[in-house]
């Protein structure tokens, strides 16, 4: 018998852990997975530089069953003094500056060491190693292992923890097999590309009990915690609707990041970024400056842009929706698996004097959500005009608004019985939350949460879980153009 295992052996734990991360796909229905339930044949793998992965169904929206992991493990129990070990996957701009260079540059503080890192190109793996180097006196180590091999960083014993920063295709694969391995992971927003690996990757992290934190660091941000203690006091009686939005304008184009030079098969593995994602030769067109040459569509302009593309990402459903999706859900005082989710999609011309789209998502997206309970969720998003709508949830007494603070106004009807005002945030039942969205303070919690065992960090698996079911639902909305319903206890979908 092993520990970790809460008595069960090896090969009951194993047993598991494979068959949740099987989940059953039929059409576009996704049934749960349990040592139980026998677990179908997914679509073909490939192989690709030595890594196997599904072949994505893309236009039906479904990843596939993703392989069993090449390293099974349970991992080393940490302790609260314990300097926890971390490798990196994924060394992107988000990779790099949004969680390297804050893990290395505050790894006393934090008590942790970065080791490797892994990325299929090669200019980014040197990059890293050189940031880790520079800070071995601090989070870093004096020899970084750098990789293009995800499996190699899961095989080594000495890491406990992953960072997950990859475009969103990757997301759920690399998770999965890193829980198998007996990792903690942080996974940068969205939890998956399509709904069923989500499930995949929900039960993956229930069999082998790894803390998981899915980067949408707003949950770790102490007014909506403070909204839920006041909406589940009553303070704005029954909720009725919520409405968020995130929108910007950029006049280059959102997500046309600058294209490298001399990026190519000698120094890129463009078949294993692809991944699940449908096959495409290498094509390159050059250099671009960021905003420029916008409607290139090589591989080069799919490597940088990725976010452009429905092969590899859901555009603002993806990258921006998760922003204000986790955090609502937190406010609502009881995050719910959505019933019926519809969207509407429409694009703006790009660029002086063209006739033609330099992208394939929506550039503006409107999302409605009903909840079991009884209440929905509008979120607005766009990328060509910057005027979003005003936070607020409502209630049918009363009203929270979202600003710097969080203030609760009363319907006239009831002025005289429930009282307004603004919401306490110094609370001391608060005090682990940050004031505002913050990364340090979210990956900070998922280190205490690693420390102390506790599986429910801020952006947990389950919240995630239900935020990605919204996410996947409004995609598979806007591009067939139906409402989607959906069984929160079989995970089927209808339309």
């Amino acid at each position: 018998m092993e520990s970790g295992t809460n008595g069960a052996s090896r090969r009951d734990f194993l047993k598991v852990a494979t068959g949740a991360a099987g989940a059953v796909v039929t059409g576009v229905a996704v049934a749960p997975a349990t040592a139980q339930t026998p677990v179908a044949k997914g679509p073909a793998t490939i192989t690709t530089s030595g890594i196997a992965h599904p072949v994505a169904d893309a236009p039906n929206m479904k990843g596939g069953i993703f392989p069993k992991g090449t390293v099974m493990a349970t991992g080393r129990a940490i302790g609260a003094n314990d300097r926890i070990i971390l490798g990196f996957i994924g060394m992107g701009g988000q990779g790099t500056n949004g969680h390297l260079r804050g893990f290395v540059d505050d790894g006393l503080n934090r008590n942790t060491k970065v080791v490797a890192a892994c990325d299929p190109y090669d200019a980014y793996n040197v990059r890293a190693a050189d940031i880790i180097k520079k800070a071995s006196d601090k989070g870093g180590d004096a020899n970084p292992f750098t990789t293009r091999d995800y499996t190699k960083i899961l095989s080594r014993k000495d890491i406990d923890a992953i960072m997950i920063a990859t475009p969103e295709h990757w997301h759920s694969q690399i998770a999965i097999h890193a829980m198998e391995a007996g990792k903690h992971v942080y996974i940068e927003k969205p939890l998956s590309r399509y709904l069923d690996e989500a499930f995949q990757v929900h039960d993956t992290a229930v069999a082998t009990k790894r803390v998981v934190q899915v980067g949408s660091q707003g949950c770790s941000d102490v007014r909506w915690h403070a909204a839920a203690k006041a909406i589940k006091d009553g303070r704005i009686g029954t909720l009725v609707m919520g409405q968020g939005s995130y929108c910007r304008n950029n006049p280059k184009g959102e997500w046309n990041y600058e294209i490298h030079e001399g990026i190519g098969p000698a120094n890129f593995d463009w078949n294993l970024w692809l991944g699940s994602a449908p096959r495409r030769a290498w094509t390159f067109e050059g250099y671009a400056k960021d905003g420029d040459q916008f409607a290139r569509t090589d591989s080069g302009a799919r490597f940088r842009r990725y976010r452009k593309y429905t092969d590899y990402s859901a555009g603002i459903m993806g990258d921006l929706m998760p922003h204000k999706l986790h955090p609502f859900l937190i406010a609502s005082g009881n995050p719910e698996y959505p019933t019926r989710v519809t969207a509407l999609g429409t694009n703006t011309v790009h660029g002086p004097g063209t006739k033609h789209n330099d992208r394939e998502v929506s550039d503006t997206i409107q999302v409605m959500a009903e909840f079991p309970s009884g209440w929905s969720m509008l979120f607005v998003g766009s990328t060509v005009n910057e005027q979003g709508l005003q936070d607020m949830i409502r209630g049918d007494k009363g009203t929270v608004y979202f600003g710097n603070g969080v203030e609760v106004k009363i319907e006239r009807p009831y002025a005289e019985d429930y009282e307004g005002g603004k919401v306490e945030t110094n609370d001391a039942s608060l005090a682990k939350y940050a004031p505002f969205e913050n990364i340090p303070a979210h990956e900070k919690n998922w280190l205490d949460c690693i420390r102390t065992g506790n599986v429910m960090t801020n952006c947990n698996i389950d919240l995630a879980t239900k935020v990605q079911t919204i996410i996947s639902l409004a995609e598979m909305s806007e591009r067939k153009g139906k409402a989607i319903s959906f069984d929160p206890k079989t995970r089927k979908v209808t339309m």
